[in-house]
């Protein structure tokens, strides 16, 4: 299917053309990075934009690296960037495990995190892990840069605090200062590309820190803060894990749509649960599954 649409197209050098290109369509261009969306929506006519402004020559957005004991992944960075990373792999194995199971090997290789996050769907794989991360994303407008943690970001699907004159220029993630050890778990329809039924992101530190959020179950992907605070400080346990998996019926509210029902997301998102928890677990002890080997 052809681009029906006429618009203008940019390609910035900088970071302060981008911006200026943006004041100057005040919320009337659209951004273009990996263009997996974005492509799909002018080609169906969803998207009938004044102007794309092409990001990818902007050499700041490609870095992937530590700074100032943190993580800064620059928002033109692939999944495939993030798969392919020993400093991702090593440092956030759930970032890594979640970014293998976006889309189609195809996609992963355009596809960005940063274009993840601005999508803000309610089943993207990007946000569990970098919420139990307490991940921030940053921002630059003609006026200002701001740092918005993530846990601010959605404000509804497909609804995020961008403003129309912003861009995101990296997502950044504190090093873990405690040993940890994780699972992202994923419910899907069929092995290969599919959007998530269930998705759920388990981060256990030292000292029985437990961290976990949902996505596909809500209208956001978000914290799981009521589990959290129950086994903050405990053991894992079987009857431990049976009160978790009574509270994720308050923490979720999954819909019934065509890839699955409310019911079956309910069941599940507790069935992962449990797993996720005691995969955690076994991984922070040394043992349990490899990272990447599904739980399910």
């Amino acid at each position: 299917m052809p681009i029906a649409t006429d618009f203008e197209y940019h390609k910035p050098k900088d970071l302060l053309e981008a911006t200026s290109l943006l004041a100057r369509y005040q919320g009337r261009a659209q951004l273009l990075a990996g263009g997996t969306d974005l492509i799909v929506w002018l080609k169906e006519g969803m998207k009938a934009p004044e102007a794309v402004i092409d990001v990818k020559g902007i050499p700041e957005l490609w870095r992937l690296d530590v700074k100032d004991d943190a993580l800064s992944i620059g928002a033109r960075v692939t999944f495939t960037e993030l798969i392919e990373s020993d400093l991702v792999k090593e440092r956030f194995p759930v970032l890594w495990e979640a970014s293998r199971t976006v889309a189609s090997c195809g996609v992963r290789n355009r596809a960005t995190l940063a274009g993840n996050l601005c999508s803000a769907v309610p089943s993207l794989d990007g946000a569990p892990a970098l919420l139990v991360h307490e991940a921030c994303v940053r921002t630059r407008g003609p006026a200002e840069e701001r740092e918005i943690p993530l846990s601010e970001w959605f404000t509804g699907p497909k609804r995020t605090a961008l403003l129309a004159d912003e861009l995101v220029t990296a997502i950044e993630l504190p090093l873990p200062k405690k040993k940890s050890a994780g699972c992202y778990v994923k419910l899907g329809r069929y092995k290969g590309e599919d959007l998530a039924q269930v998705g759920l992101a388990v981060l256990a530190e030292e000292g029985n820190v437990w961290k976990l959020a949902f996505c596909a179950v809500g209208p956001v992907a978000k914290r799981a803060g009521r589990i959290e605070a129950l086994l903050a400080g405990k053991k894992l346990t079987e009857p431990l894990i049976a009160k978790a998996k009574a509270l994720v019926a308050k923490e979720i509210s999954p819909i019934t749509d065509i890839r699955a029902s409310s019911e079956y997301r309910l069941h599940m998102a507790q069935v992962m649960l449990e797993r996720g928890l005691k995969a955690a677990a076994s991984r922070l002890a040394g043992k349990g599954p490899a990272y990447g080997v599904s739980v399910l």
